[in-house]
C-alpha cells in the first residue's frame, strides 16, 4: 500500500502513515531488451512494407545513449545502398524545435523578448491589416505556439522551403490573411515559423541556418546534419519519393530558403540522437553546471504547452491500449501527460518525399525517433507503439527525485507519529493549522484506526520524492 507525504499539510500528514516503494533506479539493459528490440524491428518493417517506404530508420536513446538503432530498406531505388544509421533524411517539422530553441537563445543572451510585437523584430510587418480593431498584435510568443491567427498551411508551406528570401520580404510587405484574432486559438502554422527564421536572422544578424550551425549544432556535434542539403554526399542521402499509381515517383529536392526554418534540416540517426539526449538531459531540474548550447531551464520551457487543448487519443497503429490525452501545443513540440508513460514531447515531419516521427519521455529519460523517405509517411504511430512496448516490458525506469533535507525529516516525523499513535510525539513539525483543524483527540482515533486498517507497516524502502515537499 501506498501513500504520498505533503510536508507543512495536516490532512497529508496523516494520509501519509504507510507504506514507501522504491522507484526510480537508472537503466540497466537486460538480455531481456534483446527481444523487447527486435519485436519493435518487426513491427517497424511490417511497417515500411505495408506503406511503401523505401527506407527507413529508428533509434532508441536511454539515459543520454543510443541504446537501439535499425534501419531497414534503401536510400534510394537507382542504387539500392542500404538505409544506415549514418544515412540522412530531411526531418521536415521536426525543425521547429532547432527554431524555437534558437528564439529562446537569443531571449536568454538578452536580444529579444518573447512578448514583444513580432513586428518589432519584422518591420515588414508594421503595416498588417489586422482581422478586428481590438486584435493585439502578433508577439514572438504567438509565433511560437501557433497562435498568431493564420491558418493551417499544409502542405503549401512545405513546397516553399526553397522561397528567396527577396520574395519572402515581399510576402510579408503584402500581408497575409488572418483566419482570427492572434491569441484567441491554436492553429499549426509553417508560416509562423518561416516568420520566426526570420526573427532569428534579423537579431543575430546573420542567416538563419548559418545561426543554427554555429549555436546548435556544432556545440552538440552534429557534424553531418544542416541545411544546405545540395552539399551533403550523395551517397549519404536518402532520396525522397512517393507513392504514386502503384509506383514510386522521385521528389525533386528542395534547396535551403526563407522557410527552411519550419522544415528543411537534414539530419541522420546517429547525429539526431546526440540532440535526443541533450533535450533529455535537461530533466530533472538540479543544481550543478549548465554547459550545454542553452540552458536546461530554457529546455524545460518547450513543454510549457499553450492555453488551448486539444483531446486526442493516442497514437496507435493496432490501436490496442487506448488513452485518451489533452495535448496543447508548446514551442516546436506537442507536449501532453499520457495515461501510461506521463508528461509527453512529441512531433512529426511530413514532407514532400519524407516523413518522421520523435517522442520524448522526460520523467524517463528515454526518447525514440523514426525518419523515413516516402511523402508524408509519418511513422507516428510505430513510435508511441515502441514506447508502449517498452513500458510494458519494465524498461522504462522513472528518473529518480533528489530527497530534500526538509522531506526526510518530514517522514521521520511522520514514522514517530505513526508508531506512537500520537501526533504530539513530533509537534514541532506541525503546520500551524494542524491542532486547530482537529484535537489531539481526534487524530488519535484517526491513526488507530488507521492502524487497525494497515497494520504497523514497518518498511526500510527508501523515500521516493514528488517534490521537494511531497513523496
Amino acid at each position: 500500500m501506498n501513500r504520498r507525504w505533503f510536508a507543512g499539510t495536516a490532512p497529508g500528514l496523516l494520509v501519509s502513515l504507510a507504506c514507501l516503494t522504491l522507484v526510480g533506479q537508472p537503466h540497466v539493459l537486460r538480455a531481456q531488451s534483446v527481444d523487447v528490440f527486435a519485436g519493435i524491428d518487426r513491427a517497424f518493417d511490417e511497417y515500411r512494407l505495408d506503406a511503401h517506404v523505401p527506407g527507413l530508420v529508428y533509434g532508441i536513446v536511454m539515459d543520454g545513449r543510443l541504446v537501439h538503432v535499425k534501419a531497414f530498406g534503401v536510400q534510394d531505388l537507382e542504387t539500392n545502398r542500404p538505409v544506415t544509421a549514418e544515412t540522412l533524411f530531411r526531418i521536415a517539422s521536426m525543425t521547429k524545435s532547432f527554431t524555437a530553441l534558437s528564439i529562446l537563445k537569443l531571449r536568454d543572451e538578452g536580444r529579444l523578448s518573447l512578448d514583444a510585437t513580432a513586428e518589432t523584430y519584422i518591420p515588414e510587418i508594421r503595416g498588417w491589416r489586422y482581422p478586428t480593431e481590438d486584435s493585439p498584435r502578433i508577439r514572438v510568443r504567438d509565433l511560437l505556439t501557433h497562435t498568431a491567427g493564420f491558418v493551417t498551411d499544409d502542405p503549401w508551406g512545405d513546397r516553399q522551403t526553397p522561397l528567396p528570401e527577396a520574395d519572402f520580404t515581399r510576402l510579408l510587405s503584402e500581408g497575409v490573411p488572418f483566419t482570427r484574432p492572434p491569441g484567441t486559438a491554436m492553429e499549426y502554422s509553417n508560416l509562423g515559423y518561416a516568420m520566426l527564421g526570420r526573427v532569428v536572422a534579423n537579431v543575430a544578424q546573420r542567416p538563419y541556418k548559418d545561426y543554427v550551425d554555429d549555436s546548435l549544432l556544432g556545440p552538440l556535434g552534429m557534424t553531418s546534419s544542416g541545411y544546405d542539403v545540395a552539399l551533403a554526399p550523395t551517397e549519404r542521402r536518402a532520396l525522397g519519393y512517393r507513392w504514386e499509381d502503384g509506383a514510386w515517383r522521385l521528389e525533386p529536392d528542395m534547396s535551403h530558403g526563407a522557410f527552411g526554418a519550419m522544415g528543411g534540416l537534414q539530419t541522420s540517426a546517429s547525429d539526431y540522437a546526440k540532440y535526443v539526449a541533450w533535450l533529455l538531459s535537461a530533466w530533472p531540474p538540479r543544481d550543478g553546471a549548465d554547459a550545454g548550447p542553452v540552458k536546461r531551464a530554457s529546455v524545460r520551457e518547450l513543454g510549457q504547452g499553450a492555453n488551448f487543448p486539444q483531446f486526442r487519443q493516442r497514437l496507435s497503429r493496432s490501436g490496442a491500449d487506448p488513452c485518451r490525452q489533452a495535448a496543447t501545443y508548446g514551442m516546436g513540440w506537442w507536449v501532453a501527460v499520457d495515461c501510461d508513460l506521463g508528461m509527453t514531447l512529441s512531433h512529426g515531419g511530413g514532407y514532400p518525399g519524407y516523413g518522421s516521427h520523435v517522442l520524448l519521455l522526460p520523467d524517463y529519460g528515454v526518447g525514440i525517433f523514426a525518419f523515413a523517405n516516402r511523402t508524408y509517411s509519418g511513422p507516428r504511430a510505430l513510435v508511441w507503439d515502441a514506447a508502449i512496448t517498452l513500458q510494458k516490458a519494465g524498461l522504462l525506469k522513472a528518473r529518480p527525485a533528489m530527497v530534500s533535507d526538509v522531506l526526510a525529516r518530514g517522514y521521520d516525523a511522520v514514522t514517530r507519529i505513526y508508531v506512537s499513535g500520537a501526533v504530539t510525539t513530533a509537534g514541532d513539525v506541525l503546520a500551524m493549522n494542524f491542532l486547530l483543524d482537529r484535537a489531539t483527540e481526534g487524530w488519535a482515533r484517526e491513526l488507530a484506526s488507521l492502524k487497525a486498517e494497515v497494520g504497523n507497516c514497518e518498511t526500510s524502502d527508501a523515500i521516493v520524492a514528488t517534490g521537494a515537499l511531497s513523496g
